[in-house]
C-alpha cells in the first residue's frame, strides 16, 4: 500500500474499532502489535453520548486526570477549570474493573472451551464485550458453550456497564455516622 493508502486505512480502522464493525483489511492478517492495539480501542470505545460500546473514552479520560492529580500530589482532579467530582471518580473505576472483570471472566472460559491461544480468543472477547461486531473467524468456529459465552458478553457488554454506571451516580447511601479515617499501604 502507499503512504496515504496506509494513513487512509489505519484512521478508518481506528474510528470502527469504536463501534461500526467495518474494516477494510481482514482483520485475520494483521500483525500482533496491530490486534494489541485493536483491543485497546475496542475496550475503550467511543463517547459516553454515543451509542459506541466499551467503556467509554470519558471513563479513561477521568482515570486519567485522577492519575496525573495523584502524580502532581494535587487534592483534587481538574479539568477544563472544573473539578471532577470524587463520585464520578469512583464510578469510572467501578466500570474498568468491572468490564475488565467480564473480559479476563469470559476470556479464561473461551481459553478452557475451545484449544485456541490468547491472542484470537482476546480479540473475539474484546469486541464481543464493546460490541464492536469485528471478527479474525473464530466465532463462527466456536462450539455452542463459546457462543453462549460470547453472546452473554454481547448483553452485558451492551447494557451492564451502562447500568452500572446508571445505577451507581444515581443511588447514594447516606450514613449517621462515620468510620476512623485509614490510610493503607498502596503499591
Amino acid at each position: 500500500m502507499s503512504v496515504g493508502d496506509r494513513i487512509l486505512h489505519s484512521v478508518f480502522a481506528s474510528v470502527m474499532t469504536r463501534s461500526g464493525g467495518f474494516n477494510l483489511v481482514d482483520m485475520s492478517d494483521l500483525d500482533s502489535s496491530t490486534l494489541v492495539i485493536t483491543d485497546m480501542l475496542m475496550f475503550a470505545g467511543g463517547g459516553s453520548a454515543s451509542t459506541a460500546g466499551g467503556i467509554k473514552v470519558t471513563t479513561l479520560a477521568v482515570i486519567f486526570l485522577a492519575i496525573v492529580a495523584e502524580a502532581r500530589g494535587d487534592s483534587d482532579v481538574r479539568a477544563f477549570g472544573r473539578t471532577i467530582a470524587f463520585g464520578a471518580m469512583r464510578v469510572a473505576i467501578s466500570v474498568v474493573v468491572l468490564g475488565a472483570t467480564l473480559v479476563a471472566v469470559s476470556t479464561v472460559a473461551l481459553l478452557a472451551i475451545t484449544e485456541e491461544t490468547l491472542e484470537p480468543v482476546l480479540f473475539e472477547v474484546i469486541s464481543a464485550f464493546a460490541t464492536v461486531g469485528l471478527s479474525i473467524g473464530l466465532s463462527e468456529e466456536l462450539p455452542p458453550a463459546g457462543k453462549y459465552v460470547l453472546s452473554a458478553l454481547m448483553f452485558a457488554g451492551r447494557v451492564g456497564t451502562i447500568t452500572l454506571a446508571a445505577a451507581l451516580a444515581t443511588r447514594q447511601r447516606n450514613t449517621l455516622y462515620h468510620f476512623p479515617e485509614e490510610r493503607p499501604i498502596i503499591g
